[in-house]
């Protein structure tokens, strides 16, 4: 009997240390730095210097890219950090551009897909985990025909991005699989290239920040209100999750019905992450100072 418990107890601890070792996890920026939290936003650390961060499925590792940028060039460079150890690899040699930005992960953790400035355009390339294989996936013609806001289908195999005014769904070669007119879905609203989407767990739906025309009362704020909005991929049907007079932007899926976003309520001197269920309970803090929230599964 006693050996038993003793087993019971064993088994009991080393799954609770595997559940805390595995705990979801949320990358974000604050200031000129990558850190990294536990998703009630506790245990905080920075992990390294740059923007636009990208979280692995896994927890593991963060892309990013730095910012080497003078009074007269923009240099910034696609970035792995290893979370654990903070090792961090800065891809110059593999990829044909001094100015890349806002990597993110494929589905399996194996790619980094990004926006690569080249020939006066910006463009959307792809390399292998450590570095190798670049190639181009969809280069902006005709010129200044940039592509912005990509990210991945669930299963890894096509993507989704914007040119301001249509809404892709492309292979990874660059095939054009679908097409939608971003005015017809949004005619109160428009995008930037700075705009942020990201697909549902489940595929179906897009989250996605949208500029708004609406008049907007803040002494802190300049230009139209950013507002989210999901998009059901097979009705089309858009719908509005965050109410007027609310700034949100750069949301991430936590789950169907639940995600994180950046907000900056009227006294905030910087934005914050804020945790909100789609089915209408309140929204929550999680990270004062903090923006571009990014999630481990």
């Amino acid at each position: 009997m006693i050996r038993v418990s003793f087993s019971l107890t064993f088994a009991l601890v080393s799954c609770f240390c595997a559940a805390a070792a595995t705990q979801q996890q949320v990358a974000f920026e604050r200031g000129t730095a990558i850190w990294i939290a536990n998703i009630d936003g506790s245990d905080a650390k920075k992990v390294a210097e740059g923007s636009a961060p990208d979280l692995s499925r896994d927890g593991t590792r963060i892309a990013f890219h730095t910012d080497e940028s003078t009074k007269k060039d923009l240099v910034r460079h696609i970035a792995v950090v290893e979370v654990a150890t903070k090792r961090v690899t800065v891809f110059k040699k593999e990829i044909p551009s001094q100015n890349c930005q806002r990597p993110i992960w494929s589905p399996d953790g194996t790619r980094i897909l990004f926006e690569i400035w080249s020939d006066g355009d910006w463009h959307l390339a792809m390399i292998n985990m450590g570095g190798s294989g670049f190639r181009y996936v969809k280069k902006a013609t005709p010129r200044n025909n940039s592509f912005w806001s990509a990210c991945f289908a669930p299963d890894g195999k096509s993507i989704y991005v914007q040119d301001l005014t249509n809404l892709y769904q492309l292979e990874l070669d660059g095939t054009e699989r679908k097409k939608w007119d971003l005015h017809s879905l949004f005619p109160t609203g428009a995008f930037n290239s700075g705009s942020r989407f990201a697909v549902s767990p489940d595929g179906k739906a897009l989250l996605m920040s949208v500029d708004m025309d609406e008049d907007i009362q803040r002494k802190d704020w300049d230009g139209p209100p950013p507002a989210l909005w999901t998009l059901d991929l097979a009705t089309e049907k858009p719908t509005r999750i965050t109410p007027k007079g609310m700034l949100a932007w750069d949301g991430c899926w936590l789950g169907k019905d639940e995600i994180l976003f950046v907000s900056q309520a009227a006294k905030e001197k910087e934005p914050s992450i804020y945790r909100m269920s789609l089915q209408g309970k309140p929204r929550k803090v999680i990270l004062k100072n903090a923006r571009t929230p990014s999630i481990s599964r």
